[in-house]
């Protein structure tokens, strides 16, 4: 079985290709309709998912696959090492015309993510990580920032919702993409991440390989940590940052 540098290496040039599939139709015009209420997909999504799923499990036969835009049938609970994809997370940035969505992959093995690649086509960022090897951007080793109060943090996160509990001291700012915000904070670009809303597998599997590889803590917000390979994929609103910070930023919310 391949390694998890091997692995991060796969991901990496698969999401590279996913992304120029992305930004093709986002410069070309994409077909837009509704999975269910509220909840829109593109024809960039699908396009995007079809090229990842050829590719990857073409790379990795033994691996199994869980894809927002592939109905789940059960049959990852039975593999060693699962895809976890989301093939385009931010598709609300990419109908809006706003340059912040990814390709989010990542390799969950025994319940925790082993590789990871998150990609942003039209910034051409490529955040990727293995586990025990670092996490890194465009080439370059991250590390999470030491900001460690949250007067003067800047997170990121839903700006109205955070707006009482946390923007009296510290800057929010808004990325439809959950996966760049944990890649952000990896990076050492923003001080933390959260969000008030439930997430998915896909959503976050990547961007916590990123972020404690790069020093950092990826909870929910009542600091429970998280595991992937589950029957169910929903997981609990997210808390991301520096050790420090992450402890400061899970009191303040607590109260």
């Amino acid at each position: 079985m391949a390694g998890p540098d091997a692995d991060r290496d796969l991901l990496d040039s698969a999401a590279r290709a996913a992304g120029d599939i992305l930004a093709r139709f986002y410069h070309e015009g994409a077909e837009v309709w509704e999975k269910s209420r509220n909840n829109p997909v593109t024809e960039a999504d699908i396009a995007a998912e079809t090229a990842l799923r050829d590719t990857l499990l073409a790379a990795r036969p033994g691996y199994g696959w869980l894809s927002e835009e592939t109905e789940d049938d059960g049959s990852r609970l039975e593999k060693t090492r699962v895809f976890v994809v989301d093939p385009m997370d931010g598709t609300r940035a990419f109908i809006r015309r706003r340059p912040h969505f990814t390709v989010s992959l990542a390799v969950v093995e025994a319940g925790l993510p082993i590789a990871a690649a998150v990609y942003n086509p039209l910034t051409d960022e490529m955040f990727s990580a293995a586990r025990g090897s670092g996490a890194w951007k465009n080439g370059k080793q991250t590390q999470v920032t030491g900001h460690a109060r949250i007067a003067g943090a800047r997170l990121l996160g839903d700006t109205d919702y955070f707006r009482k509990s946390l923007a009296d001291s510290a800057s929010i700012e808004r990325r439809n993409s959950i996966a760049y915000r944990l890649a952000l904070v990896a990076s050492g670009e923003y001080d933390g991440a959260v969000s008030p809303r439930p997430k998915s597998d896909w959503d976050l599997a990547a961007g916590q390989l990123l972020v404690e590889e790069a020093g950092g803590i990826l909870t929910n917000t009542d600091g429970d940590s998280y595991s992937y390979g589950l029957q169910s994929v929903r997981k609990s609103p997210p808390l991301a940052a520096g050790p420090h910070l992450h402890a400061l930023l899970r009191e303040r919310l607590a109260h």
